[in-house]
Formats: C-alpha cells, structure tokens, sequence
C-alpha cells in the first residue's frame, strides 16, 4: 500500500473541514471553536479551524493522510508544521469570494516554498450561480496551464473524491 500525507489549504471559509468530512474514511478530528468575532460569526459561520482538520482517505491501493490547516492568516503558523513531509496539496478556494484570491495566492507562495510537491486547486461553491468559472480561477491565480483546477463542492462526497482523484494521479 502507498501512504501519502495530502495537505488541504485554502483561505477562511474555503471549506477544508466540509471537504475533509466529506470523504474521510473515519471521524474526522477538528479543532474548530467558536469564532470570538459575533459579526463574522453571524454573517459568515460560527466556528473556524484553529489547529488542524484530520481525516483519511483510501482509494485502491492508495491511504490518504489529510491534513486541513486553518485558514485565518492569524493561525498561518501552523501551515509549516502541517506541511513538513507532505507529498502534495490541494488549494481550496471559494468560487464566490473574489477577494479572498489574494490570500489563496499568498497559501501557493508559502506551500510551494516548503516543498516542490504536487498540487491542485479546488474550485469549491462551483454549485452556486455566483461561482467564478475554473478557467477565470486560473486566470485570477495566475495559474499555468499544467497546474488542474477541479470544480468542486466541497460537502459532496463525490464531488470531493474527483479532486483527490485528480491529486493521486499526480502522485502515480
């Protein structure tokens, strides 16, 4: 059997717990606590990532190790401890927060300078009509032609799997 360890990263409120949980094999361990901020907390959701998500994942011969970060640049130094070893990524982004690019390319530059490994980005929310297109997630994170944007909903079980199909083809 081969054994990868897979980081999920992403921006706040991308939806790395939600993809997590999605295809986790077991329970998934969560270090989500109540957001202190009540206007975020009301308006956008009520608890937040603050050490890690953990979960795995098996697809044939193959165990996934996923490991969620938490998004909130305030947590960011947890990001080198969860990606010392890895042997890939997935980006995860959320098609309908447009301001949010920024620090999806800023989680690029910090994961590829830990290590050279394989990634691909999620293009998560794809459900929603307000999604941005795959090709115009690209487009915005100046992504080259070799680098697969998935579209993705990251609570469909299936839908989450794609990506991490897409991903272990990478690893083969």
């Amino acid at each position: 059997m081969k054994v990868y360890k897979i980081v999920v990263t992403g921006p706040f409120n991308a939806g790395k717990t939600a993809f997590i949980r999605a295809v986790s094999d077991i329970d998934m361990v969560t270090t989500e606590r109540r957001i202190s901020d009540p206007q975020v907390a009301v308006t956008v959701k009520p608890e937040t990532t603050v050490a890690m998500d953990y979960g795995q994942k098996r697809l044939g011969d193959v165990l996934l190790h996923l490991y969620g970060t938490p998004g909130q640049m305030r947590f960011e130094f947890m990001w080198p401890i969860l990606a010392k070893e890895m042997d890939a990524f997935v980006l995860l982004v959320d098609s309908t927060d447009r301001a949010s690019f920024m620090d999806a390319k800023q989680v690029i530059r910090l994961f590829r300078k830990q290590a050279k490994v394989p990634y691909v980005v999620a293009a998560n929310k794809q459900d929603r009509s307000v999604a941005l297109s795959p090709a115009e997630i690209r487009r915005l994170l100046s992504l080259s032609e070799n680098i697969a944007v998935v579209p993705c909903v990251a609570q469909d079980r299936a839908s989450a799997l794609n990506v991490l199909e897409h991903l272990c083809q990478l690893l083969a």
